[in-house]
């Protein structure tokens, strides 16, 4: 039987430590079942050995793109440059950038028309070398691949690669074309260019570095009030398994808590049928009950995303709860909840609250105190010994009152009051923000990732 070398064991030992470093479920076990994959499949076909460790030291769903990323700088396909590349020209002014990049884009549409995957692979090299090279590799690194997409900009080929296809004869001409199968290529040439910047970079800065910071981080770990675009539409994406997962252990955590207490007379009873051992032990069956739910949500821009993707998954849980209701404020409340109860379940609901009016008095800066006093106003009907009232929101209230009498009022009105805090813990207490005060009143748990939202809910939520 033979050994897998002792340089490639350390290598997968390394591989499998930047691998937890993003989160992933990666232990001792793990890495010797990717030994032993390796092992079985060898180093001659790459994308076989990825398909094999990943079968190896995957556990969880959503984790292939972190892999995938971390993989392709510990095991590269190629080190320093290819051979097809052409020695970059000296591009010496902004005018010679762009003429150099216009005629590339000629080549990307050229190659995204026929789907070259071969050139396509090519051009993202030439295109890094040639436009994503930085000035000083000392403190920044060798490349950018930002810094050539930018320039490049290869979503500009797209009506190219329409043209190109227009009037051609062929099954290969009549449906490869379609817009959204050339912006899909885009996508995986976008993708191309990265990977090839991290390796390269690797190459100058070490593996370890480069797998550190330069790979975005799982969804599980992605922080809301830093989410882009790309990264709120992945979220999204996670709410309905997400939301499966949480209303299952709910609903074990409901029957649970129903059995009630141990019914000693029936329990006697049934121990005479086991020769006096309870072996099967009676409870006092509690009447089912679910509790009602009231989300009260800052919706102003610093932590809009956060608010909305909880509402939403809050949605996607409504089975789990009696009633909920959606109050969302900047400064003054507006009841949000016919809004949310007539979407579908996990849709993006960004443009339709983007128009804050209603939640705004005289400014669009976030104020908590006015909110809460509004709320009490007239809102306060929502709220009963039933209710679990779950804010969310930041508690940065631009150095205004923070109202502490309102919050008081809401709190001994309600069963529990839980505040979700976007912001990682070490932020609180800066600035203008209100954390210390408002954490005095109520529980306020750090809610910055999915992670700590899990736990909120799996944990927290009474049933």
């Amino acid at each position: 039987m033979t050994v897998v070398q002792l340089p490639l064991t350390r290598h997968l030992v390394d591989f499998g430590r930047a691998l937890r470093e993003h989160g992933l479920l990666v232990g001792p076990s793990e890495v010797i079942d990717a030994a032993s994959a390796a092992e079985a499949l060898g180093l001659q076909d790459r994308e076989r050995l990825r398909a094999g460790l990943a079968a190896a030291l995957l556990r969880r769903s959503g984790e292939r793109r972190v892999f995938d990323e971390i993989f392709d700088v510990y095991f590269p396909s190629a080190v320093g440059d290819p051979t097809e590349l052409i020695t970059p020209p000296t591009l010496l002014d902004a005018d010679e950038r762009r003429e150099h990049a216009a005629m590339l884009r000629d080549q990307l549409a050229a190659a995204l028309a026929s789907n070259d995957t071969a050139a396509l692979q090519r051009l993202a090299e030439q295109s890094l070398v040639d436009l994503g090279r930085l000035p000083n590799e000392a403190s920044a690194g060798a490349f950018s691949a930002a810094q050539a997409l930018d320039t490049l900009a290869p979503q500009t080929s797209l009506a190219a690669a329409l043209q190109a296809g227009t009037g051609t004869d062929g099954p290969l001409f009549t449906a490869a074309f379609r817009r959204d199968e050339l912006r899909s290529r885009i996508g995986e040439f976008r993708a191309a260019v990265e990977s090839a910047a991290r390796r390269r970079n690797a190459e100058v800065r070490g593996r370890q570095r480069i797998s550190r910071y330069a790979v975005r981080p799982s969804t599980d770990r992605t922080l809301f009030i830093l989410a882009g675009p790309q990264e709120l539409a992945e979220l999204r994406a996670t709410i309905g398994p997400l939301a499966r997962k949480l209303a299952t252990r709910l609903a074990a955590k409901r029957r649970r808590r129903n059995r009630g207490q141990i019914d000693l007379r029936n329990t006697l009873r049934r121990s005479l049928a086991t020769g006096g051992i309870p072996v099967r032990p009676a409870y006092r069956i509690r009447p089912p009950h679910k509790p009602d739910l009231v989300v009260l949500a800052d919706f102003s821009s610093s932590v809009a995303g956060f608010s909305r993707f909880t509402i939403l998954l809050m949605q996607a849980l409504q089975a789990q709860f009696n009633k909920v209701r959606i109050i969302g404020f900047v400064n003054v409340c507006s009841d949000l909840t016919e809004l949310f109860a007539s979407a579908p379940p996990g849709s993006d609901l960004t443009e339709e609250i983007r128009d804050v009016r209603e939640m705004t008095r005289w400014h669009r800066n976030s104020d908590y105190g006015s909110a809460l006093a509004d709320f009490v106003d007239n809102h306060l009907d929502a709220v009963t010994p039933r209710s679990t009232v779950l804010i969310l929101g930041d508690a940065r209230s631009n150095h205004t009152d923070p109202r502490i009498d309102a919050l008081r009022v809401i709190r001994d009105r309600a069963r529990t009051v839980i505040w979700l805090n976007p912001e990682p813990a070490r932020s609180w207490g800066s600035g203008d923000s209100e954390t210390a005060v408002y954490g005095q009143v109520v529980e306020m748990h750090e809610c910055a990732t999915i992670a700590h939202l899990r736990q909120v809910v799996s944990r927290l939520l009474p049933v």
